[in-house]
Parts: C-alpha cells; sequence; structure tokens
C-alpha cells in the first residue's frame, strides 16, 4: 500500500492516513484503498445496487485514472463506498469525456469506529505500461471536500493533472 497525501489546502480532520494500491490483473485491475482515522465523522454514501453512476466524487470516493505511457488518452475509474461506479475515457486533459468500455466491476467495502476498506476488481481493457494515480474524496458532515492523492500539481486540488498518476504499472 501506497500512501496519498492530503492537499496542502485541506485541513486534517478525522482522516489521519490514506493508503491505496493497484496491481494490473489480465482482465484489468485490483486495487484496495484504506481510510484511518474516525470514520462515524465523515460522510459516507449508503449502500446501493452496485451500477454506473455520475457524479460520485461529490462525496467520499476512490478514484484511478490510468493512461497508457506516452500517449494522451486517459480513464478514470470513480469507486463508491456504496458500491456503485464509473468510468470515462478522455482524448486528453479534460477533453472528449465518454462513458469507457467496462466488463465488470466489483467493489467491497467494509468499515468500523477506526477505519474503511475499499476493495475492487475491475475488468476493462487497460493497456500497459501505464501511469496511474490512486486519489481519495473525503467528504466531511459540513459538505467540505478533502482530496489525497499520490502527488499534486501545484495549485488547487486537480486529479486530472497528470502530475497525480505517479506510479508506473505493468503487468
Amino acid at each position: 500500500m501506497q500512501p496519498l497525501m492530503l492537499h496542502q489546502t485541506c485541513a486534517l480532520g478525522p482522516i489521519r492516513a490514506v493508503t491505496a494500491s493497484v496491481t494490473a490483473t489480465p482482465q484489468g485491475c485490483e486495487a484496495r484503498f484504506r481510510l484511518d482515522g474516525h470514520i462515524p465523522a465523515i460522510n459516507l454514501p449508503e449502500p446501493a445496487t452496485p451500477a454506473r453512476r455520475d457524479n460520485l466524487w461529490k462525496t467520499t470516493c476512490f478514484e484511478i485514472f490510468w493512461q497508457p505511457l506516452g500517449d494522451t488518452w486517459y480513464r478514470e475509474f470513480n469507486l463508491s463506498p456504496s458500491g456503485q461506479w464509473a468510468a470515462y475515457d478522455f482524448d486528453s486533459f479534460r477533453e472528449g469525456m465518454r462513458d469507457a468500455p467496462v466488463d465488470a466491476i466489483a467493489i467491497a467495502c467494509s468499515h468500523d469506529d477506526r477505519g474503511l476498506v475499499l476493495e475492487a476488481s475491475i475488468a476493462a481493457a487497460l493497456p500497459d505500461p501505464a501511469q496511474v494515480a490512486l486519489n481519495a474524496i473525503v467528504e466531511h458532515p459540513d459538505g467540505i471536500l478533502q482530496f489525497w492523492a499520490l502527488a499534486f500539481a501545484p495549485g488547487k486540488p486537480e486529479f486530472h493533472s497528470e502530475a497525480c498518476r505517479a506510479i508506473i504499472v505493468e503487468r
């Protein structure tokens, strides 16, 4: 598991650490995210029927950005503790957004007062080698969002920035 850093503009709040990992598989990838802290003090979406859904990033959510090395297009996955998910392809930085083809996404989430673990298995064509970003969004009860990532570009938190894609993944 790799530690994610909290964006410099965000207050620490009830979550003290976020870690994540991703592994390429023959079918796509598997990812694991962990929040450590006082879980009852954050907003978690209610469990829901697993399905594709937009705007998951507006509350507590986890993200993977997958970009083939040397290319401009990338794929974004949003993984909600609710069990819902989204997948988008982009031609370049925030350009040409469309639903990405996905064979299946399975999400398992468990939590107690001190931690939350989300595990996802994604069946989708994912080229490699790829530069990958692992991100977390944590919503506080007052609606304030925290942004966690492997790395950030200077300025406001921008998960679509190539600077966030700080690890190389290959099969």
